[in-house]
């Protein structure tokens, strides 16, 4: 019988503004995991599925699933 319990993942996600509007967005922890929405809402949700089936695919193939060690920093630079 399968294991369909289902665990909950947490990572960070970076959206940005498109300058033809719209928005990309993508999460640095799982390589390659972008999307885009030409709502901010729109974007949210399809790197939500995208990140969905990025972690799906790890599964099936017995990949280990990334932990997030991010540190998100916000920097002045004065120049």
């Amino acid at each position: 019988m399968e294991n369909n319990k289902k665990q909950t993942y947490s990572y960070t996600v970076i959206l940005e503004k498109e300058e033809d509007g719209g928005y990309h967005a993508f999460c640095p922890i799982l390589k390659g995991c972008h999307s885009q929405g030409d709502t901010f809402e729109e974007a949210i949700q399809n790197i939500t599925e995208a990140m969905e089936l990025y972690i799906e695919s790890l599964m099936a193939d017995n990949q280990p699933i990334p932990k997030e060690d991010l540190i998100v920093k916000p920097l002045s630079i004065l120049v």
